[in-house]
Parts: structure tokens; sequence; C-alpha cells
């Protein structure tokens, strides 16, 4: 029987000639990656904004009184007026939350290799570290406060406790998820305990360790004011949590509004930072990173 090629067969032959090629392919797939990154974008962006002209009508409309509540226009006036004292402020909680987040990341996963590499540390330690989170900080912190005589260190070390736990146990769980065959295979082929760790483990744990640090920078930034809500501290080299209790002494409410502001800004960079570190670490190679056409 003879065979018929491509271009004896004009069927076979238009198909191959609509078929897109590579370059279109990959003209296409940026277009829906920019027009994704736009939806991201705008439809946030669109709900926050009619969220907050609907609080401004409302306040309006009713003839609010400030000191209950006050409109985002006079929250922005005010934010703008006292910017001297709230960029200072926001500045000592950044220092803060990002000192408790590095201390979290180095003392979390050290302290996880601990526990997959020796069954005795994880036995020992692991249920102290379950007390730790366990604990309510708002509990602790006055503890804490009397016995560490420095205040900024205090604040540091209840923002610590806060944000360590969840760095270590997601890398505990990444660690111990390598699978269990590909270790066979790292045994068969004599591998020190370095290449086990460098080529297997690192990777099995890099998605849950990003996870965490995804919670743990939050968390981090909630340590750190209610900490200093327990604190009760005042003066210049405070954060934003002082800002918020000097306000609420004196019924500055629109203050208080401009600071709380600024917190959940500061939580919001937090986070996106870390989803978009997570997207460039893991999102060539991983799946929960990974673009899918929708």
């Amino acid at each position: 029987m003879a065979s018929t090629s491509i271009t004896e067969n004009p069927a076979l032959a238009e198909l191959q000639q609509a078929a897109p090629s590579a370059a279109e392919l990959q003209a296409r797939e940026a277009q829906l990656q920019r027009r994704e990154s736009l939806l991201r974008l705008a439809v946030p962006t669109a709900l926050v904004a009619a969220l907050l002209l609907l609080w401004e009508v409302l306040v309006r409309v009713n003839n609010v009184p400030h000191y209950i509540i006050p409109a985002p226009s006079l929250i922005f006036t005010t934010l703008v007026d006292n910017w001297g004292t709230l960029s200072s402020a926001l500045w000592f909680t950044v220092k803060l939350t990002l000192l408790a987040l590095a201390a979290a990341i180095a003392g979390g996963v050290l302290l996880a290799i601990c526990f997959a590499l020796f069954k005795w540390v994880e036995i020992g330690l692991f249920p102290v570290a379950v007390i730790l989170q366990v604990t309510p900080i708002i509990a602790i912190a006055p503890l804490i406060l009397i016995y560490v005589s420095s205040t900024t260190a205090a604040l540091l070390l209840c923002a610590w406790i806060v944000a360590f736990f969840p760095i270590l146990s997601n890398t505990v769980i990444g660690l111990k998820s390598a699978d269990s065959n590909l270790r066979d295979l790292f045994q068969l082929y004599k591998a020190s305990p370095w290449q086990l760790f460098r080529y297997l483990l690192v990777p099995s744990a890099l998605p849950y360790f990003m996870a965490g640090l995804k919670i743990a920078g939050g968390l981090s930034l909630i340590g750190a004011v209610v900490a200093e809500f327990t604190a009760g501290t005042a003066g210049r080299e405070t954060g934003l949590a002082s800002r918020i209790l000097e306000s609420s002494f004196r019924t500055e409410i629109p203050m208080m509004f401009a600071a709380l502001f600024l917190v959940s800004l500061l939580g919001i960079a937090i986070f996106v930072v870390f989803a978009a570190l997570s997207r460039m670490v893991l999102g060539h190679w991983h799946e929960s990173e990974m673009r899918r056409e929708r």
C-alpha cells in the first residue's frame, strides 16, 4: 500500500498551516500573562475605591461626627498633616518587624534542619516550640517586658515568638516530605549527606518554607504591634501602635485611623513582597506557582 505524504493530502496540509507557530504561542502566553496581571491589579483597586467612595458618601450624607467615624478624605488629610510623626513611627515598626522576621527565619530554619537530621532534638525541643506558639503573646508580653531591661529588645522578642513557629513547622514538614524513592536512589549512588541535603531536601522543603514565610511576615507585624500595645511605650522612638494608643487617649480618631491605615498598608506590602518572591523562586518548576492558561 502506497503511503500518502502530507503534501499530497490537502486536508493535512491545511491543518499544518493552520497550527500556530512557536512564536505565536509565546505571544499568546505573554498576552494572557499581561491580562492576568492587569486583572489582579485592577479588580482589587476598583473594589477598594468603591468601598472608600461608599464610606465617604455615607459619612457625609448622615453627618457622622469625625470623632465617631471620620471620612476617608479627613483620614488622608490627617495622614499628610502628621506625616513627620507617623513616618518615624512607621519606620520603627518596619525595623522591628523585619528584624523579628529575620531572626525567625534564621532560628526556624536552623532548628528545622536539626529536627530533620536528629530525631532526639525534635523529641526534646518541639514541645517547647508548640508551647510558645499556643500561649497568647498578650499573656506573656508583660513578663518579657519585666525580665528584659531593653524595651526594644522585649518588643523584638515578642514579635519573634509569634513569627517563629510557622517557619519552623513548615520547614520541618518540607524536609520530611522528600520522596522516599529518591532518598533510596541517593543512597544507591552513595551520595554524601551534603548532596542529599542540597539536591533533595532543600528543593523539597522550599515550597513549604515560602508558604511559612508569607504567614510569618504578617505574624511578625502583628506581634510587633501587640507587644507595643502591651508595653504602652511613648516617645519618639516608638511605632505605630504607640501612635494609636496616644490618639485614643486624646480622642483623636482621625489620627487613629491614619496610623491604622499605615499598619494595614505595611501588612499588605509585606505579603505582596513575599508572594512575588515565592512566584519568582517557585514559578519555573513548582505546581503551586506555575501559571496556567484559563
